[in-house]
C-alpha cells in the first residue's frame, strides 16, 4: 500500500461553513482513483495524478451548483493538507488526518 492510499478525514473550509468528509484513495503508481463523500453527497476521483507525496485530482460537483474542483494535497504520514480551487468561489484550504 502505497503512503497516499486509505479513508481520510478531511475539512473544506468553504464560504459555506466546514464541509467534512471522507477522500478515499486507492493508488496506482503515479495515479489514483477515489471518490470524496460527505454531506452534499459524494463526487468521483476517476483519474488523480500521484506526484511522490503530492496529489492533483478533478471532481465535478454537482450540490450546490455544478462546477468543476481543481484540487491538490500533501500527504505527510497520517495528515494531508491542500486547496481546492473553486472557480470564481477561489482557492479553499483542506486539512486531514488518515482514518485508523
Amino acid at each position: 500500500m502505497a503512503a497516499v492510499d486509505g479513508d481520510w478525514d478531511v475539512t473544506v473550509k468553504s464560504p459555506m461553513g466546514d464541509q467534512k468528509s471522507v477522500l478515499t484513495i486507492n493508488s496506482n503508481g503515479d495515479t489514483f482513483s477515489g471518490k470524496m463523500a460527505g454531506s452534499l453527497g459524494s463526487m468521483d476521483i476517476p483519474s488523480g495524478t500521484v506526484n511522490g507525496n503530492t496529489l492533483s485530482w478533478k471532481m465535478d460537483m454537482t450540490v450546490p451548483m455544478p462546477m468543476t474542483l481543481d484540487c491538490t494535497a500533501t500527504v505527510d504520514g497520517d495528515t494531508i493538507t491542500g486547496e481546492v480551487k473553486a472557480g470564481a468561489f477561489g482557492s479553499m484550504p483542506v486539512t486531514g488526518t488518515r482514518k485508523a
